[in-house]
């Protein structure tokens, strides 16, 4: 079980929660770069996995860090992430993950700003790719996370389709009041506890805003099989909540960034990567599929397609 500890004494006005798990130097950049924000968190609660994999060089050093820990079999994206939250009493909520670095020192700023209009209740950040990241989801970073801030309601619904729900717990925050209101993240969930709790925002007329001016570095130079596992686990979470996904198709956003994404390859003299375009989007698409029909699956496949095994155990 996790550790206990003195929550009581956390009012602020942003918190700020990051389940880390084998933590390294990236760690501690972040949390350096976080105390230095023109708006500073309240305070910083790491919630590790695997107590004797933890190295607290990582905080060493840095005011207003507190860690916890459990046990790699209690952790769940949704349920972990809300046991922190209510360790805490700020007014708004960040969360981050543990390799999502802080571009600049206005971060939390940008994404506080966006709450001045009341009916947001969530806002994500801009995320930039690494210096080491390929072409392909350069360009993917570019298409899922562009130039301009949007706030998104369910009259984009039409618009959007499912991109309507879309935010990410690689940095994100949410106004404490709303998201109490609407009983938090799932409390056991495969992935996506971002989306999911966006989709029933934007299902009670609240908004999702997505803010550009707040950027975090982060991105991952995956392979094709990686993204099948990711998509298979993306698919389960959608099935599992029709009250939320119920209706609005993922394929056809799916669909505009292959295209998107060939084309601007073709543009840039690149089209020798279209092969790895095409793979790459077929594992997506397939694992997806798989994840949307798992119920028809026998639980062995569901076991080799699934990148998160202690959902299922």
């Amino acid at each position: 079980m996790a550790e206990n500890t003195t929550a009581d004494s956390y009012v602020g006005e942003i918190d700020v929660i990051i389940p880390v798990y084998r933590p390294g130097v990236e760690l501690r950049t972040l949390l350096k770069r976080l105390t230095r924000q023109t708006v500073p968190p309240s305070h910083i609660l790491l919630v590790n996995t695997e107590k004797e994999l933890f190295d607290e060089r990582c905080t060493e050093g840095i005011d207003g860090v507190q860690v916890i820990h459990i046990r790699k079999e209690e952790f769940d994206h949704g349920g972990t992430r809300h046991m922190a939250a209510e360790r805490l009493h700020g007014e708004y909520l960040l969360f981050l993950t543990q390799d999502a670095v802080p571009a600049d020192e206005n971060l939390i700023g940008s994404l506080r700003k966006m709450f001045e209009n009341p009916v947001v209740c969530a806002a994500y950040g801009r995320q930039l790719p690494r210096e080491d990241c390929d072409i392909l989801e350069q360009y993917t970073r570019s298409f899922n996370y562009g130039e301009y801030s949007r706030v998104k309601m369910a009259e984009d619904l039409p618009e959007l389709g499912v991109k309507t729900f879309f935010c990410s717990n690689v940095c994100a925050m949410y106004r404490r009041s709303a998201y109490e209101e609407l009983g938090g993240f799932e409390r056991h969930t495969i992935f996506n506890e971002d989306m999911i709790f966006a989709g029933k925002l934007i299902r009670n007329r609240r908004a999702v805003a997505y803010c550009a001016e707040a950027k975090v570095i982060h991105s991952h130079n995956y392979s094709g099989l990686q993204q099948f596992h990711r998509n298979f686990d993306l698919g389960v979470s959608q099935a599992e909540h029709p009250e939320v996904f119920g209706g609005v198709s993922s394929e056809s956003e799916g669909i505009r960034m292959v295209k998107k994404s060939a084309s601007y390859l073709i543009g840039a003299g690149k089209a020798y990567l279209l092969p790895k375009l095409v793979y790459v989007s077929g594992c997506k698409y397939i694992g997806y599929r798989l994840g949307r029909n798992f119920r028809k699956l026998p639980r062995w496949l569901i076991m080799a397609c699934t990148m998160n095994q202690e959902y299922w155990r």
